[in-house]
């Protein structure tokens, strides 16, 4: 038996209940993970909450590092001892030891701890897709990014950063406005005080951006939508503050024949070889160090319940771990 932080039905923190659970031998095509790390995301609270609907009981979590333990038949590239990391998979993480399936597995470089994988992987991955992918940037690019000092907008700054690309990072205080001049953000603007629209119009003489990057959702649709340059892009990637509510398409075209698109890590790393591209390219930067990776706030795994309950509060920056 091994402990696990499961829920047995949707709603607030209260109900991620941790307890016992049995962990079987791995079957073909699986590995069997010791955890040694855990990341803390903000999907994690969807799947809490029923937003993201999941069959329950089940361990919340989504993104983890460890140690093989035990392989099953048919893997291919991964043995015992090997140190690992995933990000994106089936909910589950929230836990001391489970079964993956080696497809989603990459194995974690020298140089890298595993503290520093399981922070990274979901949220570094994120950052790399939309950096380079969704829109790819490029040197001279001013951008706008929402909660900048959160886990992918610190490292997407740090990236943006190292391209050359001048990010405007939004966020909520002072010192969240700090720490985000502090990895890479070239404008910072206080959204509580600020007219956030107005100012990227200033600041990009009333051109506008050409990609909005929202993780926030439903507070800042209106004012990425108004951010953004004739043509723009706008990207929601997230619902922090809750979903988009329903809009008619014709918005788009009265706001400067806007594009608009809903991306997921899942998509973008769906074959083989885009995981590992991905994880490729995020290991490649990490490693550079242009791109550092903090941990900010650990939790041992029981008070995950916690760990919620300030991740949506926003009393968290950066980076969380839970530590089995």
């Amino acid at each position: 038996m091994v402990k696990a932080v499961r829920i047995h039905e949707t709603g607030g923190p209260e109900k991620m209940v941790y307890e016992d659970v049995e962990v079987g031998d791995p079957g073909p095509g699986e590995v069997r993970i010791k955890h040694t790390a855990i990341g803390l995301n903000f999907i994690d609270i969807y799947t809490r909450s029923g937003l993201y609907p999941v069959p329950t009981p089940n361990a919340i979590g989504r993104e983890a590092a460890g140690v093989v333990v035990a392989v099953g038949k048919k893997v291919k590239g991964f043995k015992k001892g090997d140190r690992v990391a995933y990000a994106g998979s089936a909910p589950g993480a929230y836990c001391e030891e489970r079964n993956v399936p080696a497809e989603i597995l990459v194995p974690v470089p020298k140089g890298v701890s595993d503290r520093e994988a399981a922070a990274m992987m979901l949220k570094g991955m994120t950052a790399e897709y939309l950096i380079r992918r969704t829109y790819k940037c490029k040197k001279g690019d001013i951008v706008l990014f929402h909660a900048a000092a959160g886990g992918v907008g610190l490292i997407f700054g740090q990236w943006a950063k190292a391209l050359g690309v001048k990010a405007i990072g939004t966020v909520s205080s002072p010192e969240k406005a700090a720490l985000a001049k502090k990895n890479g953000y070239t404008w910072v603007i206080d959204y509580s005080k600020e007219d956030v629209a107005a100012r990227v119009k200033e600041i990009t003489k009333g051109k506008g951006v050409p990609v909005v990057y929202d993780g926030v959702g439903k507070d800042t649709w209106e004012t990425s939508l108004n951010s953004l340059s004739p043509r723009g892009l706008m990207v929601s990637f997230g619902n922090a503050s809750g979903p988009v509510p329903p809009f008619s398409p014709g918005v788009l075209n009265t706001k400067g024949s806007l594009f608009l698109t809903r991306p997921s890590l899942g998509a973008y790393t769906a074959t083989r070889k885009d995981l590992e591209d991905c994880a490729k390219q995020l290991f490649k930067v990490v490693k550079s160090g242009k791109v550092k990776i903090t941990i900010d706030q650990t939790y041992p795994l029981q008070d995950a319940a916690q760990a919620h309950r300030d991740l949506e509060s926003r009393k968290t920056t950066g980076q969380t771990v839970l530590l089995p």
